[in-house]
């Protein structure tokens, strides 16, 4: 007896061994797996739902400096039968992306740059070989969509207004706009007037201003006259449109222009083989950069028979999409200048006296597409922290969630019978799945990062909730540490989301390296999604109006006190972090609470009176807080609203990060904001990200990105005792 009690002890000696071995060999998230992650993107399906198209993008080594990576953007194909794996289709260095099956699936058209512009190629399914390149339109070409049967394909192209007034097919007649260029002293806009003569600084006034015209192009001078003058990363005094284009599926063929006129074409659809859906805005007379409406348009596709079937002032009628048979529209329908969640309506062409259907559902819907039989509308939603699959029915209009909230869909198409999607979820950034209609079994068709990730150790966030005082429901998520040990305690940082019309949760895969690396570090991380967040409705949308500070700050302080509450977090050693409107609540928050121990804050806004000149989003001051700097009524309300204010409250060491070339908030934000706390002799540092835009934590410069989750961890762990 006492022989087999040593024999079940030593057996359960090498089990227990066995599973602390493999604990043991369980790896904690690093920075450098920034670079690992490989994202899904661009799903779509061949008529028959046999086959699925996507890209995957990736970053690889630098060739010529080993601390760098770059961007890959490649196109895979899988066939969705069970046990089937994805293959590459394309290579090289120019990447591709903007894949589309032609009807019959034998063929595939996409994206790809050649000498700095994109071009339609066309590639076959079935018969391997090199990719055909279909046009080469000095315009270049972009959004590929088939002709219903597979012929043709129409694309769309951007074209400067100076290339426009000369294009013999565009604007045969020379004419020029109806609306006016706001060039002071041209009220017929004649300065776009091809000017013929020789440039000569000496000579008379149209040769003065053709040497003047010279020292633009050659970028010794920008001049603006254009309202909308900020682009993302600099100032341009460029004006742009996007024309309709269309060109048979054969190599060697011609495009020919759909479109014309000075008025830009944008989301095209075929409706028959004949005729195309887009939004537009025709023989308006703004300025394009005054015009925020949009309507809906049909036209055929030798350019005749425009008609309008959906537009009012004030109001944006935005195509989504057409069904199969050409016979219904689906639109997003809203209000300019107003903070609300758009309403998803259905429209008949065949009907068009009959009342638009109404899809009832509190929050935002993207990526609309019908099903084959025309009965129900897929759509992605975003909602309580994640991304999700929806279906109505076009009978009832009710709307069901197919996928949890607890994931985000990122991607998706549906065909005969089959569903595939690109998932993020808390212990995988991205994978492609295959599914029913239903969703109920989905199937895991890929392992871009499922292989790297197999021996990491992942935080799983905790939900929770509160009510705010105004009687809303804010949720919040607490990852413990990775390694945690009961009865020990641990930093705790509160991360904040931008927007602020944005949210937050395990849905969303923008963050998921930064949580999972800070909870490798040994901190929590709490964050949350507070009033004025997506996802939950118009009313929580629109609850931070003329608030932007103390009741958000509240709403995420309450989560903090919740999560120290629980009792592992330390609150000696809290932190902050957040960029954008992140940022600005970050500021906020340190000048108005001395809790935290450091504080980062990342292209943020502190002072709404510059925001209003320097910002691309500069309309977010009418919208939020109601008027203009100028105006009374608004000025008191962004002078109590601006961080900037209460500077000299902030005691908080503080790190400061702006990208070069943000145009999204301005880097005059910044340079305020840390001028100001040094000359009072506040602990600050300002880190500048030479030629970073605002985009820098989701599609910026990898090593950039490493940076600044670097620096900012550094930045904490000098505090963190």
């Amino acid at each position: 007896m006492n022989k087999i009690k040593n024999k079940i002890c030593i057996v359960l000696a090498l089990i227990a061994s066995v599973c602390c071995f493999s604990q043991q060999k369980k790896e904690l998230i690093q920075v450098t797996d920034l670079l690992k992650i490989r994202t899904v993107a661009d799903v779509e399906l061949s008529k028959d739902g046999q086959n699925a198209v996507f890209t995957v993008k990736s970053s690889i080594k630098n060739a010529e400096n080993p601390l760098d990576y770059d961007y890959d953007t490649q196109l895979w194909l899988t066939k969705t039968s069970k046990n089937s794996l994805p293959r590459p289709l394309t290579f090289g260095k120019e990447g591709s992306g903007s894949p589309v099956f032609s009807p019959d699936g034998k063929q595939i058209a996409f994206v790809r740059s050649v000498k700095g512009k994109s071009q339609l190629f066309l590639l076959k399914v079935n018969e391997g070989g090199e990719p055909v390149q279909l046009t080469d339109s000095k315009y270049g070409a972009g959004n590929p969509k088939w002709s219903p049967d597979g012929k043709q394909l129409l694309f769309t192209a951007s074209i400067l207004i100076n290339e426009l007034v000369k294009d013999s097919v565009l604007n045969p007649k020379k004419e020029l706009p109806l609306w006016s260029f706001e060039k002071p002293g041209f009220a017929a806009s004649e300065n776009l007037k091809i000017n013929k003569t020789k440039a000569d600084p000496n000579g008379n006034i149209e040769a003065i201003r053709a040497y003047l015209e010279i020292n633009e192009k050659d970028k010794k001078a920008k001049v603006m006259d254009k309202l909308q003058f900020q682009t993302e990363t600099g100032l341009s005094s460029e004006l742009r449109f996007s024309h309709i284009f269309i060109i048979d599926a054969k190599p060697g063929a011609k495009e020919k222009a759909v479109t014309k006129g000075f008025y830009s074409f944008t989301n095209p659809y075929f409706v028959s083989n004949t005729k195309i859906a887009f939004n537009g805005n025709i023989n308006e007379k703004r300025h394009p950069d005054r015009v925020l409406e949009s309507k809906i348009y049909t036209i055929d596709t030798d350019g005749t028979n425009v008609r309008e079937w959906l537009g009012a002032e004030n109001l944006v009628f935005q195509l989504l999409a057409v069904s199969p048979s050409g016979k219904q529209l689906a639109y997003q329908e809203s209000s300019i200048n107003t903070l609300a969640v758009p309403v998803l309506k259905i429209f008949n062409l065949e009907n068009p006296a009959t009342k638009s259907k109404v899809i009832e559902y509190d929050r935002n819907s993207s990526n609309v597409r019908f099903t084959k039989d025309e009965k129900q509308l897929y759509f992605i939603s975003s909602g309580n922290g994640g991304y999700v699959l929806c279906n109505a029915s076009l009978n009832t209009l009710k709307v069901e969630a197919l996928s949890g909230v607890d994931q985000g869909i990122t991607d998706y198409d549906v065909n005969n019978g089959v569903v595939v999607f690109a998932k993020t979820d808390v212990k995988n950034p991205s994978e492609l799945y295959v599914s029913d209609l239903r969703l109920k079994e989905p199937v895991l068709q890929s392992d871009f990062n499922a292989d790297w990730l197999q021996n990491k150790s992942i935080s799983i966030p905790e939900k929770g909730t509160f009510t705010n005082e105004k009687g809303l429901e804010v949720e919040y998520w607490i990852m413990k540490p990775t390694v945690f040990e009961q009865g020990k305690k641990y930093p705790l940082l509160t991360e904040i989301h931008g927007g602020p019309a944005s949210m937050f949760g395990p849905g969303d895969a923008s963050m998921w390296l930064e949580y999972q690396f800070f909870c490798a570090q040994g901190y929590g991380v709490v964050y949350s999604n507070p009033r004025g967040s997506s996802g939950y409705g118009e009313k929580f949308l629109r609850s931070n109006i003329n608030d932007w500070g103390t009741g958000p700050a509240s709403d995420v302080l309450t989560a903090v006190d919740k999560t120290v509450a629980q009792g592992w977090a330390d609150q000696n050693r809290l932190f902050i972090t957040g960029g954008s409107y992140a940022g600005y609540l970050t500021t906020w928050i340190i000048s108005h609470d001395q809790r935290f121990r450091a504080a980062s804050s990342q292209r943020g806004v502190y002072d709404f009176s510059t925001f209003f000149g320097e910002a691309n989003v500069w309309r977010m001051i009418p919208r939020y807080f109601g008027g203009y700097p100028w105006e009374e009524k608004t000025r008191v309300i962004l002078e109590r609203e601006s961080p900037i204010n209460y500077v000299e409250n902030i005691n908080t060491p503080f790190l400061i990060f702006h990208g070069d070339n943000d145009n999204r908030t301005g880097v005059t934000q910044s340079q305020m904001l840390y001028k100001s706390l040094k000359v009072l002799g506040k602990p600050v540092e300002y880190v500048r990200q030479p030629g970073a835009s605002h985009e820098i934590t989701r599609s910026g410069d990898n090593r950039q990105r490493i940076d600044q989750l670097l620096r900012t961890y550094e930045f904490f762990e000098r505090f963190n005792h």
